[in-house]
């Protein structure tokens, strides 16, 4: 997509390797935020205002070391409830928040990250069998108590990711993806389709991240870019 947005600063070289940033919702500098960002953010929800702008100061922070520009300068389209999309050829991003945490993953090829607590509580069993394949409730029947909640969130951000690096809906991909534990693999049942995939637990948060390159993701704590 072409944002249609020049710079004068010379870009730096992207990572090779995908990138993702853990750390706090919140505290950022909402100086650098586009005007657009402002005034789609007036139009929301004061709690989702705040969370809004948060997000998209902390992700403009984020690429403007990865891209070399000023945080102000990085050409982001990124309104409300939709992906957020860098120019043509800089690279593909993803974020996600949950409570007070946010996730931002930066590859040069499409990209889903996903963030939940890591104790959050589930009805495990019920969301297996409301919204996991057959085969994966069959890996994982003999679980129960402690091991099948975290088995379950743990393939729930996987598919959330996946999902996103598809940009695709949730309701309509959710029983489609497959998660085998034991393999460490995540297969799409309608095409096949089986991205690199990474999930692991840092600072009390369950995370997840798919794509190219997502088996092993560079992964960064708190913010500034570290």
């Amino acid at each position: 997509m072409s944002l249609g947005i020049g710079w004068d600063t010379p870009l730096t070289a992207p990572p090779r390797e995908p990138q993702l940033w853990l750390g706090p919702l919140g505290g950022g500098d909402l100086s650098c935020l586009s005007v657009l960002e402002r005034d789609w953010g007036d139009g929301l929800p004061e709690g989702q205002r705040q969370r809004y702008w948060n997000s998209r100061a902390a992700l403009r922070q984020q690429l403007a070391a990865v891209l070399g520009l000023g945080a102000a300068h990085v050409p982001l389209y990124s309104p409300p409830g939709r992906p957020p999309c860098l120019a043509e050829g800089l690279g593909w991003i993803s974020l996600s928040h949950s409570g007070e945490g946010l996730l931002i993953g930066y590859s040069r090829q499409p990209i889903g990250v996903d963030l939940e607590p890591a104790d959050r509580p589930l009805a495990a069993a019920g969301l297996m069998r409301r919204f996991y394949p057959v085969a994966e409730q069959a890996r994982l029947e003999g679980l129960d108590g402690e091991d099948l909640r975290l088995a379950v969130l743990t393939s729930w951000v996987l598919k959330e990711a996946a999902i996103k690096w598809r940009r695709r809906s949730l309701a309509v991909e959710l029983n489609q993806w497959c998660y085998d534990d034991s393999r460490g693999r995540l297969q799409h049942l309608g095409d096949g389709e089986q991205p690199d995939c990474r999930s692991g637990v840092h600072a009390g948060w369950r995370w997840a991240a798919v794509g190219a390159g997502c088996a092993q993701p560079i992964l960064h704590s708190g913010w500034p870019l570290c």
